[in-house]
């Protein structure tokens, strides 16, 4: 019987010269070679103004929200159906979160429903670019503008994804990647916050360096660095960096075989969702994916347990993915939900996710497939 696994972590090869490379350097600590090679080539796929790899998604999560210089009592809206590092940077700020439900294609937040959401208290809109398909950005910045309100991406899933040509995180003011070891390129943790407004740079390298002013330091600007804001370690290992910015060299090669296999899942499965067995990922037409992950929907949450059962029988981990927020402990106490759960709670019950990742073999592809089809007694 095969065993394939729901996720492997990226490998192209060159990882372990980069990270010999870092350590005869002696500057491992961060800020070193390969963090500025790292910052400049998240710089030049997204077109941001500034790059700066953090510790994690998270991390670079909690920037975000001491950039967007979150007080007490500020609201901010996110939906339900994402990880918990996307409203928890901002509770830790002191913020009430204002969960709004999503749209049952993308299993993005509805941007019409946003700004019902909206009250004197609102701060801060944050879209979650669901499997690395882009949020409606246009109409979510348009709403922020007139409300004058500040937007963060997270892209956490989004690296190599593009809304009508713009890298995702580039977008709003602030956008925030993930690079842990589930992501398309991973540096086992770690992050990158994507800061597109000019007079935030500065206050971004900042924060990042503990609340020092170091980054002036170190160009010369000032003669000696000291404490001048908030801040926190969110500066990366250079070992991590080096294993990061050798999968991100070249994006392309991780990416291509991303797209290959999740065009092969596609194929081999519209039959059955033709047939109405199955939901398959809806891609919009403005929106170019990275194949973060590749999701079937079923029926409804006994069918999927029953499929996942009849999976890891045949030797396939295929996992479900966020339990809403707004239905937590945490999430009751932190936040509130606007409106009706008229999808975020239905559609995550209903949505599978089958092994994805860079590398995984077309046979194996099949395999999973054909056990599928079995489940269905689709011939």
């Amino acid at each position: 019987m095969k065993n394939i696994p729901f996720n492997i972590p990226p490998y192209i090869g060159a990882e372990e010269n980069y990270i010999k490379e870092a350590i005869l350097s002696k500057k491992i600590c961060g800020d070193g070679a390969f963090t500025k090679k790292c910052n400049e080539k998240l710089e030049e796929l997204t077109g941001t103004k500034k790059a700066l790899i953090t510790t994690s998604g998270t991390s670079a999560l909690e920037m975000a929200a001491i950039l967007c210089d979150i007080q007490p009592g500020d609201e901010v809206i996110m939906p339900s159906y994402t990880f918990v590092s996307t409203a928890n940077a901002f509770v830790l700020r002191g913020a009430k979160i204002v969960f709004v439900d999503i749209r049952p294609d993308t299993m993005n937040i509805d941007e019409k429903l946003i700004e019902d959401a909206i009250t004197d208290k609102t701060k801060a809109i944050v879209p979650v670019h669901y499997a690395g398909v882009a949020c409606e950005m246009d109409t979510i910045c348009e709403i922020a503008k007139r409300h004058n309100l500040l937007v963060v991406e997270d892209a956490a899933q989004g690296v190599m994804s593009y809304y009508k040509g713009r890298g995702l995180g580039s977008i709003g003011d602030f956008g925030c990647y993930s690079f842990h070891e589930t992501k398309n390129y991973s540096m086992g943790e770690g992050g990158a916050v994507l800061v597109n407004r000019d007079d935030c740079v500065e206050r971004a390298e900042i924060i990042r360096e503990k609340g020092t002013n170091r980054s002036r330091f170190i160009r010369g600007q000032v003669d000696k660095y000291t404490w001048v804001d908030v801040g926190s370690s969110y500066l990366q290992s250079e070992l991590n960096c080096a294993h990061l910015y050798a999968q991100i060299d070249d994006p392309t090669i991780i990416n291509n075989n991303r797209l290959k296999s999740w065009n092969l899942y596609c194929e081999l499965l519209s039959p059955l969702a033709k047939e109405g067995y199955i939901e398959l990922p809806v891609i919009p037409d403005e929106c170019e994916h990275n194949a973060h992950m590749f999701y079937i929907k079923t029926k409804d949450i006994e069918e999927r347990s029953k499929l996942i059962s009849y999976l890891k029988e045949n030797g396939i981990s295929a996992v479900f993915h966020y339990i809403p927020l707004h239905s937590s402990p945490a999430g009751l106490q932190f936040g509130r939900f606007c409106g009706e759960d008229k999808y975020t709670t239905k559609e995550s019950e209903r949505l599978l996710r089958l092994p994805m990742y860079y590398g995984l073999a077309k046979e194996d592809i099949s395999y999973v497939c054909e056990k599928v089809k079995e489940f269905y007694e689709y011939k």
